[in-house]
């Protein structure tokens, strides 16, 4: 095991620092940069502009500034935000709890439902609940995420007014129901597309677990078809799901970007797009780093609860 995580570990950091450069050189080669906002300044002069290039460190070699970002990445400093100078892990850290309870709460009704709709499908195999849920989970991973969340705002918002259209809570209030009334929709929203994946993959899981040969020894014991379910299928379909929850981790980062934009949600998937427009280079690449640590530690975790949920795993 201890020879796994080191292994894991030295991954980590190559895959990170793959990560930062590809992301760095592409940010700085686009069209613009962050001298962009200043130009348009009425009366901005060029050699204005290179102080402002010099004071910023942009007048540096591109490798330069590149080894000088990441050498104090790894000292715990990301650097300050071009837009109001404030530094980046504040930033990101004032938008973070937003975004943890977004995928969260989204995370929870996923797994609720979708563990729910996979089993009974996989038992009810051919009927018509397994028809409607397969075509209806096919609609789902088709409907995109900023036009399914359009159409709630218009039904739920506009027209019924049953739900606040955006923000994470009213000014004013703040209460724990204001903050549950105004994440109802982002969190559902959000979970339609891991819905259908997870109902997908645990009717999968379920069926193959149904034809063990341990399944039909249980049913010629004489159990019960409910307690066969509980205690023999579901618990060993559910270990592959632990996987899928740690591959699921990119797919809720990029849906809460989409989200969050939606429904001017605070997280960092807005402050990302804010960020990427004003090019504002350091708040980007500090999200763009901080969401790759997310996925490598929830695979990794991953990884270690299914070897500690099933014996037959041994991680080497």
């Amino acid at each position: 095991m201890l020879r796994y995580l080191l292994l894991r570990f030295w991954q980590s950091i190559v895959l990170l620092f793959l990560v930062s450069l590809i992301g760095f050189m592409v940010l700085n080669l686009a069209p613009g940069g962050p001298l962009s906002q200043y130009a348009l300044t009425p009366g901005m002069t060029k050699e204005a502009l290179d102080r402002i290039a010099e004071q910023m460190g942009l007048n540096r070699p591109l490798p330069i500034q590149y080894l000088d970002w990441f050498w104090n990445l790894l000292q715990g400093d990301w650097g300050k935000s071009y837009r109001d100078g404030r530094p980046v892990l504040e930033i990101i850290g004032g938008h973070l709890f937003a975004t943890l309870l977004l995928m969260g709460s989204s995370t929870l009704v996923a797994v609720l439902i979708g563990t729910w709709i996979g089993i009974h499908s996989a038992v009810r195999q051919g009927s018509v609940f397994d028809y409607v849920t397969t075509v209806g989970a096919m609609v789902a991973l088709s409907i995109p995420t900023f036009w399914f969340g359009l159409i709630a705002i218009f039904v739920f918002s506009l027209w019924l007014g049953w739900l606040p259209a955006g923000n994470m809570y009213t000014v004013g209030d703040g209460s724990a129901a204001d903050y549950a009334v105004h994440l109802i929709m982002p969190s559902l929203v959000l979970a339609l597309v891991n819905v259908a994946t997870w109902s997908r993959y645990m009717r999968s899981a379920t069926l193959d677990v149904m034809s063990q040969d341990f399944v039909r020894t249980a049913r010629a014991k004489g159990l019960t078809p409910r307690r066969v379910l509980m205690k023999h299928i579901v618990g060993n379909a559910l270990v592959p799901m632990i996987t899928l929850a740690g591959l699921q981790l990119p797919t809720l980062l990029g849906g809460a970007l989409v989200t969050e934009t939606v429904f001017t949600w605070p997280g960092m998937g807005r402050l990302f797009l804010d960020s990427l427009g004003y090019n504002d280079y350091p708040v980007v690449m500090g999200l763009l780093m901080f969401s790759a640590v997310l996925v490598l530690i929830g695979n990794l975790a991953a990884d270690l609860l299914v070897a500690l949920v099933d014996p037959r795993i041994r991680l080497e």
